[in-house]
Protein backbone atom coordinates (compact mmCIF):
# COMPACT_ATOMS: atom_id res chain seq x y z
CA UNK A 1 0.00 0.00 0.00
CA UNK A 2 1.37 3.40 -0.89
CA UNK A 3 1.83 5.75 2.02
CA UNK A 4 0.59 9.30 1.84
CA UNK A 5 2.46 11.37 4.37
CA UNK A 6 2.33 15.14 4.37
CA UNK A 7 5.18 15.29 6.87
CA UNK A 8 7.63 17.42 4.80
CA UNK A 9 5.10 20.26 4.59
CA UNK A 10 4.19 19.83 8.24
CA UNK A 11 7.81 19.86 9.38
CA UNK A 12 8.51 23.04 7.42
CA UNK A 13 5.50 24.72 9.04
CA UNK A 14 6.61 23.64 12.51
CA UNK A 15 10.10 25.01 11.90
CA UNK A 16 8.59 28.34 10.95
CA UNK A 17 5.97 28.36 13.73
CA UNK A 18 5.98 31.56 15.77
CA UNK A 19 4.47 32.12 19.22
CA UNK A 20 2.40 35.05 17.91
CA UNK A 21 0.40 32.93 15.49
CA UNK A 22 -3.35 33.19 16.01
CA UNK A 23 -6.20 30.72 16.22
CA UNK A 24 -7.17 31.75 12.70
CA UNK A 25 -3.65 31.09 11.42
CA UNK A 26 -3.88 27.52 12.65
CA UNK A 27 -7.35 27.10 11.15
CA UNK A 28 -6.08 28.35 7.81
CA UNK A 29 -3.74 25.36 7.58
CA UNK A 30 -6.85 23.21 7.04
CA UNK A 31 -6.63 23.24 3.30
CA UNK A 32 -8.87 22.01 0.47
CA UNK A 33 -5.89 20.79 -1.55
CA UNK A 34 -4.57 18.64 1.32
CA UNK A 35 -8.05 17.31 2.03
CA UNK A 36 -8.34 16.29 -1.61
CA UNK A 37 -5.00 14.47 -1.62
CA UNK A 38 -5.86 12.61 1.57
CA UNK A 39 -9.35 11.64 0.44
CA UNK A 40 -8.31 10.44 -3.01
CA UNK A 41 -6.16 7.92 -1.16
CA UNK A 42 -8.49 7.07 1.71
CA UNK A 43 -11.54 6.56 -0.52
CA UNK A 44 -9.64 4.78 -3.29
CA UNK A 45 -10.25 1.24 -4.50
CA UNK A 46 -7.07 0.22 -2.67
CA UNK A 47 -9.00 0.34 0.61
CA UNK A 48 -11.76 -1.91 -0.78
CA UNK A 49 -14.61 0.01 0.84
CA UNK A 50 -13.21 -0.32 4.39
CA UNK A 51 -15.81 -2.79 5.62
CA UNK A 52 -15.48 -3.61 9.31
CA UNK A 53 -13.19 -6.58 9.91
CA UNK A 54 -11.80 -6.82 6.38
CA UNK A 55 -8.35 -6.43 4.87
CA UNK A 56 -9.47 -3.13 3.39
CA UNK A 57 -10.31 -1.77 6.80
CA UNK A 58 -6.95 -2.96 8.11
CA UNK A 59 -5.28 -0.88 5.38
CA UNK A 60 -7.36 2.09 6.54
CA UNK A 61 -6.35 1.83 10.20
CA UNK A 62 -2.67 1.44 9.26
CA UNK A 63 -2.97 4.52 7.05
CA UNK A 64 -4.47 6.58 9.88
CA UNK A 65 -1.82 5.45 12.35
CA UNK A 66 0.94 6.37 9.91
CA UNK A 67 -0.54 9.84 9.39
CA UNK A 68 -0.55 10.57 13.12
CA UNK A 69 2.98 9.25 13.49
CA UNK A 70 4.15 11.52 10.70
CA UNK A 71 2.52 14.49 12.40
CA UNK A 72 4.20 13.65 15.70
CA UNK A 73 0.87 13.18 17.48
CA UNK A 74 0.98 10.59 20.23
CA UNK A 75 -1.01 7.41 20.44
CA UNK A 76 -4.18 7.61 22.49
CA UNK A 77 -3.61 4.11 23.88
CA UNK A 78 -1.34 3.15 26.74
CA UNK A 79 0.60 0.61 24.65
CA UNK A 80 1.50 3.24 22.04
CA UNK A 81 -0.04 1.28 19.17
CA UNK A 82 -2.80 3.83 18.34
CA UNK A 83 -5.20 0.85 18.20
CA UNK A 84 -8.06 -0.20 20.45
CA UNK A 85 -8.65 -3.80 19.37
CA UNK A 86 -12.12 -5.21 19.83
CA UNK A 87 -14.33 -8.10 18.89
CA UNK A 88 -17.69 -6.94 17.60
CA UNK A 89 -20.92 -8.87 17.31
CA UNK A 90 -21.97 -8.26 13.70
CA UNK A 91 -25.28 -10.00 13.10
CA UNK A 92 -24.34 -12.87 15.39
CA UNK A 93 -20.81 -13.25 14.06
CA UNK A 94 -17.68 -12.26 15.98
CA UNK A 95 -15.65 -9.80 13.93
CA UNK A 96 -12.20 -8.50 14.92
CA UNK A 97 -11.69 -4.80 14.34
CA UNK A 98 -9.92 -1.72 15.73
CA UNK A 99 -10.63 1.85 16.71
CA UNK A 100 -7.78 4.32 16.08
CA UNK A 101 -6.88 6.78 18.85
CA UNK A 102 -4.48 9.73 18.72
CA UNK A 103 -3.99 12.15 21.58
CA UNK A 104 -2.78 15.69 22.25
CA UNK A 105 -2.33 16.25 25.98
CA UNK A 106 -3.66 19.46 27.45
CA UNK A 107 -1.21 21.96 28.88
CA UNK A 108 -3.27 23.05 31.90
CA UNK A 109 -6.17 20.63 32.37
CA UNK A 110 -4.89 17.40 30.84
CA UNK A 111 -7.39 15.23 32.71
CA UNK A 112 -10.30 16.91 30.90
CA UNK A 113 -10.73 15.45 27.41
CA UNK A 114 -12.53 16.65 24.29
CA UNK A 115 -13.29 13.79 21.90
CA UNK A 116 -13.45 14.49 18.17
CA UNK A 117 -14.77 11.48 16.29
CA UNK A 118 -15.47 10.12 12.81
CA UNK A 119 -16.12 6.59 11.64
CA UNK A 120 -13.39 4.98 9.58
CA UNK A 121 -15.44 2.13 8.09
CA UNK A 122 -17.85 1.89 5.16
CA UNK A 123 -19.82 -0.72 3.20
CA UNK A 124 -17.00 -2.71 1.59
CA UNK A 125 -17.56 -4.62 -1.65
CA UNK A 126 -21.02 -5.75 -2.81
CA UNK A 127 -21.71 -7.69 -5.97
CA UNK A 128 -18.22 -6.92 -7.19
CA UNK A 129 -18.60 -3.15 -6.72
CA UNK A 130 -16.47 -1.18 -4.28
CA UNK A 131 -18.34 1.23 -2.03
CA UNK A 132 -15.61 3.85 -1.55
CA UNK A 133 -17.47 6.02 0.97
CA UNK A 134 -15.83 9.30 0.05
CA UNK A 135 -18.45 11.39 1.81
CA UNK A 136 -19.53 8.63 4.21
CA UNK A 137 -17.27 8.99 6.08
CA UNK A 138 -14.05 9.64 4.23
CA UNK A 139 -14.86 13.34 4.46
CA UNK A 140 -15.06 13.29 8.24
CA UNK A 141 -11.96 11.13 8.51
CA UNK A 142 -9.68 13.40 6.50
CA UNK A 143 -11.17 16.48 8.15
CA UNK A 144 -10.07 15.03 11.50
CA UNK A 145 -6.55 14.54 10.22
CA UNK A 146 -6.36 18.17 9.12
CA UNK A 147 -7.86 19.40 12.41
CA UNK A 148 -5.31 17.32 14.32
CA UNK A 149 -2.49 18.78 12.24
CA UNK A 150 -3.69 22.32 13.00
CA UNK A 151 -3.72 21.62 16.74
CA UNK A 152 -0.27 20.04 16.55
CA UNK A 153 1.03 23.20 14.90
CA UNK A 154 -0.41 25.13 17.81
CA UNK A 155 1.48 22.83 20.17
CA UNK A 156 4.70 23.47 18.24
CA UNK A 157 4.10 27.21 18.60
CA UNK A 158 3.67 26.97 22.34
CA UNK A 159 -0.10 27.44 22.09
CA UNK A 160 -1.31 23.89 22.57
CA UNK A 161 -4.81 23.27 23.94
CA UNK A 162 -5.37 23.64 27.67
CA UNK A 163 -7.56 20.54 27.72
CA UNK A 164 -6.59 17.27 26.08
CA UNK A 165 -8.01 16.24 22.72
CA UNK A 166 -8.67 12.65 21.69
CA UNK A 167 -8.95 12.05 17.95
CA UNK A 168 -11.12 8.94 17.81
CA UNK A 169 -11.64 7.05 14.55
CA UNK A 170 -14.25 4.40 15.23
CA UNK A 171 -15.04 1.25 13.32
CA UNK A 172 -18.35 -0.58 13.02
CA UNK A 173 -20.55 2.48 12.52
CA UNK A 174 -22.19 1.00 9.46
CA UNK A 175 -22.90 -2.17 11.47
CA UNK A 176 -24.80 -0.30 14.19
CA UNK A 177 -22.49 2.24 15.91
CA UNK A 178 -20.49 -0.67 17.31
CA UNK A 179 -17.03 0.89 17.55
CA UNK A 180 -18.20 3.96 19.43
CA UNK A 181 -20.28 1.78 21.74
CA UNK A 182 -17.20 -0.32 22.42
CA UNK A 183 -15.23 2.83 23.26
CA UNK A 184 -17.87 4.23 25.62
CA UNK A 185 -18.24 0.81 27.26
CA UNK A 186 -14.44 0.52 27.54
CA UNK A 187 -13.20 4.13 27.66
CA UNK A 188 -9.49 4.78 27.55
CA UNK A 189 -10.17 8.13 29.25
CA UNK A 190 -12.86 8.35 31.94
CA UNK A 191 -16.26 9.37 30.61
CA UNK A 192 -16.76 11.67 33.59
CA UNK A 193 -13.71 13.63 32.38
CA UNK A 194 -14.93 13.76 28.77
CA UNK A 195 -16.17 17.31 28.33
CA UNK A 196 -17.80 16.99 24.88
CA UNK A 197 -17.89 14.96 21.69
CA UNK A 198 -17.76 16.60 18.27
CA UNK A 199 -18.76 13.93 15.76
CA UNK A 200 -18.14 14.34 12.04
CA UNK A 201 -20.11 12.15 9.66
CA UNK A 202 -20.53 13.26 6.03
CA UNK A 203 -19.42 16.89 5.53
CA UNK A 204 -18.17 16.91 1.94
CA UNK A 205 -21.36 17.29 -0.12
CA UNK A 206 -24.64 19.19 -0.19
CA UNK A 207 -28.22 18.05 0.33
CA UNK A 208 -30.08 18.30 -3.01
CA UNK A 209 -33.38 18.63 -1.16
CA UNK A 210 -32.25 21.64 0.82
CA UNK A 211 -33.23 25.09 -0.42
CA UNK A 212 -30.92 28.04 0.08
CA UNK A 213 -27.21 28.73 0.00
CA UNK A 214 -24.59 25.98 -0.19
CA UNK A 215 -22.49 27.45 2.64
CA UNK A 216 -24.26 25.53 5.38
CA UNK A 217 -23.86 22.58 7.71
CA UNK A 218 -26.52 20.65 9.57
CA UNK A 219 -25.92 20.61 13.34
CA UNK A 220 -27.66 17.96 15.41
CA UNK A 221 -27.68 17.59 19.17
CA UNK A 222 -25.86 20.78 20.15
CA UNK A 223 -28.60 21.88 22.56
CA UNK A 224 -29.86 18.45 23.68
CA UNK A 225 -27.67 18.22 26.77
CA UNK A 226 -25.95 21.60 27.02
CA UNK A 227 -27.22 25.02 26.05
CA UNK A 228 -23.72 26.19 26.90
CA UNK A 229 -22.22 24.04 24.13
CA UNK A 230 -24.85 25.26 21.68
CA UNK A 231 -24.09 28.90 22.49
CA UNK A 232 -20.34 28.30 22.23
CA UNK A 233 -20.83 26.68 18.81
CA UNK A 234 -22.93 29.58 17.56
CA UNK A 235 -20.37 32.10 18.79
CA UNK A 236 -17.43 30.27 17.19
CA UNK A 237 -19.23 30.24 13.87
CA UNK A 238 -20.18 33.92 14.14
CA UNK A 239 -16.63 34.95 14.97
CA UNK A 240 -14.79 32.86 12.38
CA UNK A 241 -16.63 30.98 9.63
CA UNK A 242 -20.12 32.43 9.18
CA UNK A 243 -21.62 29.29 7.75
CA UNK A 244 -25.37 28.80 7.93
CA UNK A 245 -25.96 26.47 10.87
CA UNK A 246 -29.06 24.53 9.89
CA UNK A 247 -30.96 22.76 12.68
CA UNK A 248 -33.57 21.10 10.48
CA UNK A 249 -32.70 17.60 11.68
CA UNK A 250 -32.28 18.61 15.31
CA UNK A 251 -36.01 18.58 15.97
CA UNK A 252 -37.19 16.00 18.48
CA UNK A 253 -39.78 14.77 16.00
CA UNK A 254 -37.38 14.48 13.04
CA UNK A 255 -38.65 11.41 11.15
CA UNK A 256 -35.11 10.59 9.98
CA UNK A 257 -33.95 10.22 13.59
CA UNK A 258 -30.42 11.26 12.60
CA UNK A 259 -29.65 12.11 16.24
CA UNK A 260 -29.69 8.39 16.96
CA UNK A 261 -27.84 7.27 13.84
CA UNK A 262 -24.21 8.29 14.24
CA UNK A 263 -21.48 7.76 16.80
CA UNK A 264 -22.11 10.83 18.93
CA UNK A 265 -25.20 9.07 20.26
CA UNK A 266 -23.14 6.64 22.33
CA UNK A 267 -21.57 9.65 24.06
CA UNK A 268 -24.92 11.40 24.48
CA UNK A 269 -26.32 8.26 26.11
CA UNK A 270 -23.62 8.73 28.71
CA UNK A 271 -24.67 12.32 29.38
CA UNK A 272 -21.77 13.85 27.43
CA UNK A 273 -22.66 16.98 25.41
CA UNK A 274 -22.38 16.40 21.66
CA UNK A 275 -22.53 18.06 18.28
CA UNK A 276 -23.09 16.02 15.13
CA UNK A 277 -21.86 17.70 11.91
CA UNK A 278 -23.66 16.46 8.78
CA UNK A 279 -24.34 17.61 5.23
CA UNK A 280 -27.46 15.51 4.66
CA UNK A 281 -27.97 12.58 2.35
CA UNK A 282 -27.80 12.55 -1.46
CA UNK A 283 -28.27 10.13 -4.34
CA UNK A 284 -24.83 8.58 -3.76
CA UNK A 285 -25.47 7.80 -0.09
CA UNK A 286 -24.57 4.13 0.52
CA UNK A 287 -23.93 3.62 -3.17
CA UNK A 288 -20.74 2.69 -5.07
CA UNK A 289 -20.97 6.15 -6.66
CA UNK A 290 -19.92 7.94 -3.42
CA UNK A 291 -16.50 8.79 -4.86
CA UNK A 292 -13.88 11.50 -4.22
CA UNK A 293 -14.42 13.56 -7.38
CA UNK A 294 -17.92 14.46 -6.16
CA UNK A 295 -16.71 16.06 -2.94
CA UNK A 296 -16.94 19.86 -2.75
CA UNK A 297 -13.53 20.50 -1.26
CA UNK A 298 -14.01 24.20 -0.60
CA UNK A 299 -17.01 23.37 1.58
CA UNK A 300 -15.14 20.53 3.26
CA UNK A 301 -12.41 23.01 4.15
CA UNK A 302 -14.87 25.56 5.58
CA UNK A 303 -16.72 22.97 7.62
CA UNK A 304 -13.53 21.45 9.00
CA UNK A 305 -12.37 24.93 10.00
CA UNK A 306 -15.65 25.50 11.84
CA UNK A 307 -15.13 22.28 13.80
CA UNK A 308 -11.55 23.31 14.57
CA UNK A 309 -12.69 26.68 15.93
CA UNK A 310 -15.41 25.05 18.02
CA UNK A 311 -12.91 22.53 19.37
CA UNK A 312 -10.43 25.33 20.11
CA UNK A 313 -13.01 27.18 22.21
CA UNK A 314 -14.02 24.03 24.12
CA UNK A 315 -10.40 23.10 24.77
CA UNK A 316 -9.14 26.53 25.79
CA UNK A 317 -11.79 28.43 27.69
CA UNK A 318 -11.58 28.59 31.50
CA UNK A 319 -14.71 26.60 32.29
CA UNK A 320 -15.53 23.16 30.87
CA UNK A 321 -18.76 22.88 28.92
CA UNK A 322 -21.67 23.01 31.35
CA UNK A 323 -24.17 20.17 31.31
CA UNK A 324 -27.79 21.24 31.67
Amino acid sequence: MKKLLLAPLFISMVCCAQPNLTQQDFANTIDAAELRVLLYTYASDEFEGRETGTAGEEKAVQFLRDQYKALGIASGTKDGSYFQPMTLDVRGKNVASKNVLAFIEGSEKPEEVLVISAHLDHEGVKNGKIYNGADDDGSGTVAMLEIAEAFQLAVASGQGPKRSILFLHVSGEEKGLLGSKYYTDNPVYPLEDTVSNLNIDMIGRTDPKRKGNRDYIYLIGSDKLSQDLHDLSEEANKNFTNLTLDYTFNADDDPNRFYYRSDHYNFAKNNIPVIFYFNGTHDDYHQPTDTPEKIQYDLLEQRAQLIFHTAWEIANRDQRVVLD
